[in-house]
């Protein structure tokens, strides 16, 4: 969940370890198990910068599971072939606090463009002027999602981001902190759904990068690995301007209860 606000840089996977590329591709041959929810309305990891004051970020999300679930579960309609489509827009307030608002639809194979839900995103960072050795910023969600797209309704999301550029390579961890308020998993507590991304920059335009998605459960106790959801994208980067960012990817399911594979894709225009 989150907002890629501005996936600025990322990277391509600089080494493919063998036993990496033998789980992803075991996952993706194993048959899919269906999923409570339809959750990848957003995929991004996000950086620590707000946008400055009085600027103004469009941001357009899409994504599709190529492979995901394939029937109705718990009155969530299913993901492969659906076309889930955020927008974004965010406003600098001051130089370190921003207010995004979402609005998150979906195309259903054989159906029209739907409303999924809305949510609201204040965001506070940490000034430059502190010079912190890390950019730090935290961000407070509060999400709708009708029940035919989401088991859980209302949540509520508390989503650190802590990142750092170290010369040509890219970090930043996002761990976030859920809470539904209305919907099947009230009873769960808190849930944590960590977000990473390493890129690193291939020439001044182009950067390629691995990010990792993961819901593991309450922090009281996490599922068993199976019933988790976790994904590993691929992505690459195009720096298009002052203005522009574009981020492209291909995602892995790592286990039955997430889309074995999806393609997404965010543009992003500052002004």
């Amino acid at each position: 969940m989150g907002a890629i606000t501005k996936v600025k840089r990322s990277a391509w996977p600089v080494k493919k370890g063998f036993l990496l590329w033998a789980f992803l591709i075991g996952g993706y041959l194993l048959p899919p198990i269906p999923c409570t929810a339809q959750e990848n309305f957003e995929i991004c990891v996000l950086p620590s910068e707000t946008v400055p004051a009085g600027k103004t970020m469009i941001e357009l999300q899409s994504n599709m599971a190529l492979r995901g679930t394939t029937q109705k579960t718990e009155g969530v309609l299913p993901t492969q072939g659906a076309l889930h489509e955020s927008l974004e827009i965010t406003h600098g307030l001051t130089s370190w606090f921003e207010v995004g608002l979402y609005t998150f639809s979906s195309i259903q194979p054989g159906l029209d463009w739907q409303w999924v839900g809305n949510s609201i995103r204040p965001r506070v960072r940490i000034p430059e002027s502190w010079n912190w050795p890390v950019g730090l910023s935290f961000m407070a969600v509060i999400n709708y999602e009708q029940p035919k797209f989401s088991t859980d309704t209302w949540t509520v999301e508390i989503l650190p981001i802590i990142d750092k550029k170290l010369d040509r390579w890219y970090f930043s961890f996002n761990p976030a902190l859920g809470l539904s308020l209305s919907g099947k998993n009230t009873n769960q507590g808190i849930e944590f759904n960590p977000r990473l991304k390493i890129s690193y920059d291939l020439t001044s335009k182009i950067a390629g990068g691995i990010e990792y998605y993961g819901s593991l459960g309450p922090i009281r106790g996490f599922y068993p690995f199976q019933k988790q959801k976790q994904q590993i994208f691929p992505v690459i980067d195009l720096n298009l301007g002052p203005d522009w960012d574009f981020n492209f990817g291909v995602g892995f399911g790592l286990t039955g209860q997430t889309d074995r594979l999806v393609v997404k894709m965010i543009l992003e225009h500052r002004f």
